[in-house]
């Protein structure tokens, strides 16, 4: 379901890979020899608390004690997940990480921002600097048999994590021979960045790397951990019941609309909070109300029949002031936000400019306008700022707009007659918009009326 849901939700990726996949398995297994050859891998008695639903071990520092509100009973349970643990004994392999402390806190004071948000970094540098010991790294064939088996023993199973983590290796073709390897290394690896859920931060930001460097390879540059998703104060969970059926919300909003929505409501370090009615003011207040009307009067054929684009003001008004200012610094502003994975701030501060222009259209009134303007030179110059103040925005905008929300951005900046040439950031600079209008040539909006770009949601 998940390739389909990628693909309903306009997602690209390269590669959709599954672990069972053949080339998959000889990788790993490839990837195991290597942690071998180099010395890394041991056979020993493991114990610990186990999770079953993690799939992995937790020390005692780990895990906490909790009551059952309803039954009274006392259980384990792991302090990351909150899943149930037991106590495990078992013969297994066993990974040297506690070799591997120092070069990973190397790493992480090297590079400060390696992990984000910040309280990520700190939180997996304590963890190496307090709790780091040898990983069990596989587990016995009659407790989990439907893994990789480890090479030569065909009593033990690979650990899931270790299998699952080479699937970022897999998709580069690796193993690599020795004619690629320095052009897989400079393009295909290391990535650019691990978009990671919080609850598996350990795996990704501590035995990945550490498996990385007991082989040599370069680890990755960046780690951007997200939060969670709840509902009802509770992360969301098939065995709870508190889940959305994404495919219907898809079909009811859109599939920008619910883009927008995760991204403007959704937490890097802090959980968000889903709720329909929030999603559906969402819709209703900033994309319908805001920029679906901005977009309106842009194009308006009762206030521009000719449906030209309008001229660059002569000059800067008073009352322009702040809407030009505004726009000056958007393009800086969101990128920054963006690049820094802020993605709520810079759609802010989109919609704080949206909000200005909205409002200085309607202090200039121009409905007021239309009706004299043979006869007033002055209401025609009103007019056409009005116009142009309005559409500038929409055109810096949905420039600003296309990584969140890029099928309704497309047909936005088409509407506007926007060149497909004309829609990179550099591009959304006020007064850089529509080039040969500039140059002294008209120029006219593509208006298609029975296009709506948030129509009204049906009930």
């Amino acid at each position: 379901m998940s390739d389909k849901l990628f693909d309903e939700a306009n997602i690209s990726y390269t590669t959709f890979i599954r672990t069972t996949d053949q080339k998959h398995k000889e990788t790993v297994k490839f990837f195991w020899k290597k942690l071998v050859d180099n010395g890394y891998i041991y056979k020993g008695n493991h114990e610990g608390w186990y999770s079953i639903s993690d799939e992995t071990f937790y020390s005692s520092s780990q895990i906490q004690e909790i009551q059952n509100n309803n039954s009274g009973n006392c259980a384990k349970v792991a302090i990351e997940t909150g899943n149930p643990v037991e106590w495990a004994e078992e013969e297994n392999y066993k990974f040297r990480l506690s070799n591997l402390k120092n070069k990973l806190i190397e790493w992480l004071d090297t590079n400060p921002e390696v992990i984000v948000p910040s309280n990520k970094y700190n939180e997996t540098k304590s963890l190496i600097m307090t709790d780091l010991i040898d990983l069990s790294i596989s587990r016995p064939r009659s407790r989990l048999n439907w893994g990789i088996s480890v090479p030569d023993d065909v009593e033990q199973t690979i650990y899931v994590w270790l299998d699952a983590l080479i699937n970022y290796l897999t998709i580069t073709g690796y193993p690599w021979n020795q004619n690629e390897k320095d052009e897989k290394i400079i393009n295909a690896w290391p990535a650019d960045i691990h978009i990671i859920g919080k609850d598996i931060l350990r795996f990704h930001a501590i035995f990945w790397p550490s498996f990385l460097l007991a082989v040599n390879l370069p680890l990755p540059k960046k780690i951007l951990t997200h939060s969670h998703w709840t509902m009802g104060k509770h992360k969301m969970s098939k065995s709870r019941g508190n889940v959305v059926d994404p495919f219907m919300l898809l079909d009811r909003y859109g599939v920008d609309a619910i883009r927008y929505y995760l991204m403007r409501d959704g937490g890097i370090s802090d959980d968000g909070s889903y709720s329909e009615s929030n999603l559906h003011t969402r819709y209703r207040k900033e994309l319908a109300g805001q920029l679906g009307n901005l977009v309106s009067r842009s194009t308006s054929v009762s206030l521009n029949p000719t449906s030209l684009v309008p001229t660059f003001p002569l000059d800067i008004k008073e009352k322009d002031v702040n809407l030009t200012n505004s726009l000056k610094n958007l393009p800086g502003l969101v990128g920054n936000h963006f690049e820094n994975f802020e993605f709520n701030k810079g759609l802010i501060c989109i919609f704080e400019a949206i909000s200005e222009v909205n409002k200085l259209f309607q202090s200039y009134e121009p409905w007021n306008l239309v009706d004299s303007l043979d006869s007033s030179p002055q209401n025609r110059e009103l007019l056409n700022r009005t116009l142009f103040f309005a559409a500038e925005t929409a055109r810096i905008s949905g420039i600003l707009l296309q990584p969140i929300m890029p099928t309704k951005m497309s047909t936005l900046l088409d509407n506007l007659s926007i060149g497909k040439d004309e829609r990179k950031w550099s591009d959304a600079v006020m007064g850089n918009g529509w080039p040969s209008v500039k140059n002294g040539s008209e120029m006219m909006f593509k208006i298609k009326n029975k296009d709506v770009l948030f129509p009204k949601l049906k009930q």
